[in-house]
C-alpha cells in the first residue's frame, strides 16, 4: 500500500501566501514517486470555532463538516504542515483544525515547512509541542521561509533553489516515519 502524505495549507487569510508555499512543496514533491501527496486546504472544510465535543474515539462526531475533517485526516500516514508564523505562533485556523480531532492524527509522522519573519520558527516550536500531544511523531529536518528573502515584496513567494536540499530532508523523515508507524496504526 502506498504511503500517503496530506501537504496541509495552515492559513485561510485572505491574501494568504500559505497557497503558493503549499504548491511548491506539492510540485517537489509528487516527482519524488516515493510515496502518494495530496495538498488539503482548510478552506474546503469551513470548520467553525470547535463546535464539536471530544469524542472517546475516531469517528464518533455529529457534524458533518467535523465528519468530513476527519474522514480526510484518517486517510492519511503523514503530513506537511505548511504554516505561517502569526504573533510568535501558528495561525488560529490551523490550530483550530487540528483540535478538531485527537485519534486521526494518533502514530503518524509530520513535518513542517513554515515561513514568517524569522522563517516561521517560532511558529513550529508550537506545532512541535502540540504534536506530541496529538502522538504525531514530528521529524528533526524542517525549512524555514524568511519573508525577506523567499518572498518579493513580502507577498509573492520565489524560492531560492537552496531551499530544496531542506525540503528533501523534511520529505525523506516524514516518509520513512511515516512508513515506520504503520504498525502501530495497524494495532489500533
Amino acid at each position: 500500500m502506498t504511503t500517503k502524505i496530506g501537504i496541509i495549507i495552515g492559513s485561510t487569510r485572505p491574501g494568504r501566501v500559505g497557497e503558493s508555499v503549499a504548491r511548491w512543496v506539492y510540485d517537489n514533491a509528487v516527482r519524488r514517486g516515493d510515496a502518494e501527496y495530496e495538498l488539503v486546504d482548510l478552506l474546503d472544510y469551513n470548520l467553525p470555532h470547535l463546535d464539536e465535543a471530544v469524542p472517546p474515539s475516531m469517528g464518533q462526531y455529529s457534524q458533518p463538516h467535523t465528519q468530513a475533517w476527519a474522514a480526510k485526516i484518517a486517510s492519511f500516514d503523514g503530513f506537511v504542515f505548511v504554516t505561517p508564523e502569526y504573533n510568535h505562533s501558528t495561525s488560529g485556523a490551523l490550530k483550530n483544525a487540528i483540535d478538531f480531532l485527537y485519534a486521526e492524527w494518533n502514530n503518524k509522522a509530520c513535518g513542517f515547512v513554515s515561513y514568517g519573519s524569522v522563517g516561521g520558527a517560532r511558529a513550529v516550536e508550537h506545532l512541535r509541542l502540540i504534536a506530541g500531544e496529538l502522538q504525531l511523531a514530528d521529524v528533526r529536518a524542517q525549512v524555514a521561509l524568511s519573508l525577506a528573502t523567499e518572498f518579493e515584496n513580502y507577498s509573492v513567494f520565489k524560492p531560492g533553489d537552496y531551499q530544496l536540499p531542506a525540503l528533501e530532508a523534511t520529505l525523506d523523515q516524514v516518509v520513512a516515519w511515516s512508513e515506520a508507524l504503520k504498525p502501530l496504526r495497524t494495532a489500533a
